[in-house]
């Protein structure tokens, strides 16, 4: 059955796809050959939609973690005849290091059973369920493999005890002694114009891949504080970074609920511009500039030449801009709540925010774009000219409304940015005449802004303009600039929104938002600090910091009153706003003048590699 909670997983990645482990074993959730695959394991979403579980036949307790620097899962089964691990990892390819880790991974999946002590009786239960649950797979018995086939997609499972095939599941039962091992591989291939899967060595595998995670975290120096979250949180957001592409998803998943029995249940396994200027901003604190590099190259690929056309807000990891969402109605959804969706209709929308976040992306990469080739130029070109043109235009706004457009502040201020920032470039973007054009509609954007944003009843900037509803997304305005954070309205806004949209420090979007979306919560961070609330802001990071699950991993929101992590999982965003916020933290802890500046300061030293 699933797993009572989505903090009960643990994540696993390769650089091209991810899987989740429960804590008693079971792997839920494999969308193997990239992360917006069918699955071949769907369990998280329905109980008939496949897994693979090894456990302990009777009654047990765990305990488990990340081997150091890794995203290769152990899991300790204490048990009344002994104790067991299991070592959980997605292979990279061998002897990949440092930045080529992911780039050719061999998309095999390997687990090793370790007998610590005693005498421990194991059973694991293989059900493969291919595209998401729709295909029974045939079982076959091959020298010492077991193959599983049907439609596109084929798996060969190679182990160290013997299956009993069933109608479409398998079964095993081996008893686990101390200092004995006990290795299962199983890869995946197409079924068609592709070799067998490979099945390699499982412990020369798990080595290798141990190797590779760490020899990308040595090459990653962060210096700043609450070293060990970053840590983690870096790693996880390496663990969502395509390989090939380098593009990093928003999730590994689909269809986890803000809220149980709601009907905000979507995918999040694509790339958002939105993200991009974050991501960035985390990377750059975090990891080293050429990935950063990487990333600004896969966005111009993927925007390709956008001329006077809407530049889409989302895109498939290689930079597919057709989402088209629709529905699976043959899986019930994560503990009962559907609907499944793959796809995301989103990228259909007009969000004007996106032209801040790419162009805010280039500002903070200005001097590693030195000279600006062509086709970058004409991005960020495009991009001011269409701030230029649409900022008075409404849209559906950060949070992604459907079948309904408002002014939004946070798309005003981003335009805002957009052009800021081009005016920034000057005589590398444009010349004089397009510079004054950006210039002039920069004030036109900031003086719209202050006027209609702020409701002097609320005695706050609201979520739109003439509009009564406190909304956590004018929190970014301190944080690119717009205003300083100590500026007495933004400190009035700030306190509005911690005052009404806070419970137990976890901040909601909006007022009947469900629960706390934690990225929402790491600004509130970032604004404290830079308001020179700096004890409070510390303090409000730690209890943040301490609601990952036992794994450090996020979702996207939590509710406040159960404390259950709630949305996608594990979500990029949380985890880039956690390393964004120790960093704006640093910051203001080295220069007190930076307090109420929301900019990374000129003089910073990102991450050295």
């Amino acid at each position: 059955m699933q797993s009572g909670q989505i903090s009960d997983y643990g994540f696993l990645a390769d650089g091209r796809s991810a899987a989740l482990v429960d804590h008693t074993g079971s792997v839920n959730w494999w969308c193997p050959g990239r992360f917006d695959a069918p699955s071949v394991f769907a369990r998280l979403l329905d109980d008939g939609a496949g897994h693979w579980s090894i456990r302990p036949e009777g009654d047990y307790t765990v305990e488990r973690r990340y081997l150091d620097d890794t995203l290769v899962l152990r899991t300790v089964f204490r048990t009344a005849q002994g104790e067991v691990a299991l070592t959980d990892a997605l292979a990279f390819e061998p002897g990949a290091r440092g930045h080529d880790i992911g780039v050719n991974s061999p998309q095999v999946l390997v687990r090793s059973v370790e007998g610590l002590s005693g005498e421990v009786p194991m059973r694991s239960y293989y059900r493969p369920r291919f595209e998401y649950g729709r295909t029974i797979a045939y079982l076959v018995e091959r020298d010492d493999m077991l193959e599983a086939i049907a439609g596109a997609a084929r798996l060969t499972l190679r182990c160290s005890v013997g299956f009993t095939p069933g109608d479409g599941e398998a079964t095993a039962t081996f008893t686990v002694r101390a200092g004995t091992t006990h290795n299962f591989t199983l890869g995946y291939a197409p079924t068609y114009d592709a070799p067998l899967p490979e099945v390699p060595d499982a412990d020369q595998t798990i080595a290798d891949t141990v190797a590779g995670w760490r020899s990308w975290a040595d090459e990653h120096e962060y210096q700043g504080l609450y070293a060990e979250e970053v840590r983690r949180s870096r790693l996880v957001v390496q663990g969502m970074t395509y390989g090939p592409s380098g593009a990093v998803v928003a999730s590994v998943t689909t269809s986890l609920p803000e809220k149980l029995g709601g009907d905000r249940n979507y995918d999040y396994r694509y790339v958002w511009v939105r993200d991009f200027s974050l991501t960035l901003r985390a990377l750059w604190r975090s990891t080293c500039v050429s990935e950063v590099q990487r990333q600004f190259a896969w966005l111009g690929r993927a925007m390709g030449r956008v001329d006077d056309k809407p530049v889409p807000i989302m895109y498939g990891v290689l930079g597919e801009r057709d989402l088209t969402e629709h529905r699976l109605e043959q899986l019930g959804g994560y503990r009962d709540s559907p609907p499944v969706v793959i796809g995301n209709d989103a990228w259909q929308q007009r969000q004007t925010d996106i032209f801040g976040e790419a162009m805010d992306a280039a500002w903070l990469m200005r001097d590693r774009l030195v000279p600006l080739d062509q086709e970058v130029r004409h991005v960020l070109r495009v991009l001011a000219d269409q701030a230029a043109r649409d900022w008075e235009l409404p849209d559906a706004g950060m949070w992604e409304e459907r079948g309904i457009e408002h002014h939004h502040v946070s798309s005003k201020v981003q335009c805002w940015v957009a052009l800021d920032r081009a005016v920034r470039f000057g005589d590398r973007l444009g010349e004089a005449p397009d510079v004054a054009r950006w210039a002039a509609a920069r004030d036109k954007v900031r003086a719209e802004v202050l006027e209609r944003g702020w409701n002097e009843r609320v005695q706050a900037y609201t979520g739109s303009f003439e509009s009564d509803e406190l909304d956590a997304s004018v929190l970014v305005m301190p944080l690119v600039g717009f205003l300083r954070a100590d500026d007495p309205r933004m400190r009035s806004t700030i306190h509005a929104v911690e005052d009404r949209l806070s419970h137990d420090g976890l901040l909601r979007r909006w007022d009947g938002d469900p629960a706390g979306f934690l990225i929402c919560s790491f600004w509130l961070v970032c604004c404290l600090a830079l308001a020179g609330d700096r004890d409070r802001a510390h303090t409000l990071f730690k209890e943040l910091a301490g609601r990952v699950n036992d794994l450090g991993l996020f979702a996207e929101q939590i509710d406040p009153l159960t404390g259950e992590q709630l949305g996608n999982f594990p979500q990029a965003f949380s985890h880039i706003g956690l390393i964004n916020a120790a960093g704006v933290l640093t910051d203001v802890e080295r220069d007190p003048a930076l307090r109420g500046l929301g900019m990374p300061p000129k003089h910073f030293s990102p991450a050295r590699s």
